[in-house]
């Protein structure tokens, strides 16, 4: 949905603009970086912490959730919010619900920063499904080895299929045995490149790729790997948000905030 020039005819704010990013996503690393040295914003940077080392922001930083929609609209009113960029994985669809319910509910203006998915390419030969549910049973019932691009959180679900052997990359080695029979792990963060990706496809000998339809082009080498080498990737659409304000760049993210904040020359 395109954004809204819902600020063009309030008055601008003279004081530093309180400014919520709600984290999570290498767009919400790079409009912090944008924003870290303008002295127009004051700006705190907000993650769910699943990554046990994070990478350390240049702007004030808090981990954790905030206790459901009341605790988001409590804080909101609290730190005196102006504006919120919810800046979150694309496949945070509950924060994003939280984030739209709460800031109808203080009255704070928020625009989601939310890139375009990947588009199957000439080459590409996709299984598209709506959840991850649906992603264990297109692998089939004969024994694959298949390489599960989604991050931790819904490993388990892949335990209702034991017959596949499975190469996990995540971005922390795990601290517990992970709820798979047949699991090979490799720990990396992203960005990934084509060359690397290949390799490790090739290495494992993977029959299939699972991947989240998260867009972007921090992980998108899995994708092109996979298209290199011919394998069938099943992709994972992204589930629905509320409508709310939309764009796609970081700099559109910049130029709403612009509208908002007194003229003054950005900090460089």
């Amino acid at each position: 949905m395109p954004v809204m020039s819902e600020m063009s005819s309030a008055p601008r704010i003279s004081a530093p603009l309180r400014l919520l990013i709600l984290g999570g996503s290498a767009d919400a690393n790079r409009l912090v970086g944008a924003l870290a040295r303008d002295p127009r914003i004051d700006a705190v940077l907000s993650f769910a912490g699943r990554t046990e080392n994070p990478i350390k922001p240049p702007i004030p930083c808090r981990i954790g959730g905030f206790g459901g929609v009341q605790g988001l609209i409590d804080y909101l009113r609290s730190e005196r919010i102006d504006r919120v960029v919810d800046a979150t994985h694309p496949f945070a669809a509950q924060m994003s619900a939280h984030a739209v319910e709460a800031c109808a509910a203080a009255g704070v203006p928020l625009l989601a920063l939310d890139r375009a998915p990947w588009q199957p390419q000439r080459g590409d030969h996709w299984i598209e499904v709506d959840t991850m549910e649906q992603a264990v049973a297109a692998l089939g019932t004969a024994p694959r080895r298949v390489f599960l691009g989604i991050g931790r959180q819904q490993l388990e679900l892949f335990a209702a299929a034991p017959q596949h052997s499975y190469l996990v990359r995540l971005v922390d080695a795990p601290r517990a045995p992970l709820p798979l029979p047949k699991v090979e792990i490799v720990v990396g963060r992203g960005p990934f490149t084509r060359a690397n990706d290949g390799a490790m496809l090739r290495q494992f000998g993977a029959e299939m790729v699972v991947a989240k339809n998260a867009g972007g082009e921090a992980t998108v080498a899995k994708i092109e790997a996979a298209r290199d080498l011919g394998l069938p990737v099943v992709m994972v659409r992204r589930p629905v948000t509320p409508p709310r304000p939309t764009v796609t760049s970081v700099i559109e993210v910049l130029d709403w905030l612009d509208q908002a904040v007194a003229p003054m020359e950005r900090g460089v």
